[in-house]
C-alpha cells in the first residue's frame, strides 16, 4: 500500500509511504487547495481501515479498486466536517487491512467518515436524487459519519441530508456486497420549530422487499429503532417520505444505522 500527498496541478509528492499490512503516513505541512490523498496498491474486494484525517474517527470500508483518492475539502465542502481536520501544519492519514474479528461481527454496516459525494467504489456510499442547494452540509453523505449532534441545522455539527422541500426526495445507501440486516435505526433532526418531520418512511431493499416505518417527533433527536430482518442485501433506499402537518417545509435526515452482519463470512 502506498499514501501520497501532492497537488493536481504538478503532482510532485509532498509526502509519501509505503508499507504493507499497516501504514500512517505524517505530514508537516499546511494543506492548499487543490491537495489530494491518494491512496494506493489496494486488492479491490476487501475491507481495510481508514482515518484520513487524526481528529476523525476511523470507518471500515470496502473497496473495489486499487487506487482511492482524496481531494482535501475547502470553503463550502468543508462545512459538514469538523473544522478542525485538515487544518494546521501536522496530518496523519492511516489504512490497515481489516482483520477478520473486525468484519465478521453484529455491527453498524452503514457508517462511512471516508465517504465522499463523487467515489462510488468505497463502501458503504450514500447519495440521494435531490440535495438541498447542493450543499455540504445537506448532502446525503452526512447520514452515515456517524454525527449525532441535534439542535440546529447546517455547519458541523449539525450536517443534515436536506431533501430541498421535494416530496419525491430518495436517499440510497449502497453496501458494494451482500449483508444481512437484521434493525435500522432513523434519526430524524430535530431543530424545532425551524424544522417538520416524517411520519412515515418506506425503506425499499436491493431484493425487492418494502418496509413502511412509522415516524414520530423526538424533540431529543434520539433513534427511531426497528427490528428489520432482510438478507443479501446490496443496497437500501429510504423514499416516500410524510411530513407532518407542520407550518415547517424542512425535515431533514441526521443520521441512518444499519445494524446486521455479512451475508458471507470472509477469511483474512
Amino acid at each position: 500500500m502506498k499514501i501520497s500527498i501532492y497537488n493536481d496541478w504538478d503532482h510532485i509528492p509532498k509526502a509519501e509511504a509505503e508499507g504493507q499490512e499497516e501504514l500512517c503516513l505524517s505530514y508537516e505541512g499546511e494543506y492548499r487547495k487543490g491537495d489530494i490523498i491518494d491512496i494506493s496498491g489496494l486488492v479491490p474486494g476487501r475491507f481495510y481501515v481508514v482515518r484520513i484525517d487524526q481528529v476523525m474517527a476511523p470507518s471500515i470500508v470496502y473497496i473495489t479498486k486499487s487506487e482511492v483518492l482524496y481531494p482535501i475539502p475547502f470553503y463550502a465542502l468543508k462545512e459538514n466536517i469538523n473544522p478542525l481536520a485538515f487544518s494546521g501544519c501536522r496530518h496523519t492519514v492511516y489504512i490497515k487491512e481489516a482483520q477478520s474479528y473486525e468484519v465478521n461481527v453484529y455491527r453498524n454496516l452503514s457508517e462511512n467518515t471516508f465517504d465522499q459525494h463523487s467515489e462510488a467504489a468505497v463502501f458503504p456510499h450514500a447519495s440521494a436524487n435531490i440535495e438541498t442547494r447542493g450543499e455540504s452540509v445537506f448532502a446525503a453523505q452526512n447520514a452515515i459519519n456517524g454525527n449525532i449532534a441535534h439542535g440546529s441545522h447546517g455547519e458541523w455539527p449539525y450536517e443534515s441530508w436536506g431533501i430541498n422541500r421535494d416530496p419525491k426526495a430518495e436517499f440510497r445507501l449502497d453496501f458494494g456486497r451482500p449483508v444481512n440486516i437484521q434493525e435500522i435505526w432513523i434519526y430524524e433532526r430535530c431543530d424545532f420549530p425551524h424544522d417538520n418531520w416524517w411520519t412515515e418512511g418506506t425503506i425499499t431493499f436491493s431484493t425487492g422487499r418494502t418496509v413502511a416505518l412509522p415516524l414520530e417527533k423526538r424533540p431529543d433527536g434520539s433513534a427511531q429503532k426497528f427490528s428489520v430482518t432482510e438478507n443479501n442485501v446490496t443496497f437500501l433506499t429510504l423514499s416516500r417520505l410524510i411530513q407532518a402537518e407542520d407550518p415547517s417545509p424542512f425535515p431533514a435526515l441526521t443520521q441512518i444505522k444499519v445494524f446486521g452482519h455479512e451475508a458471507v463470512e470472509y477469511k483474512f
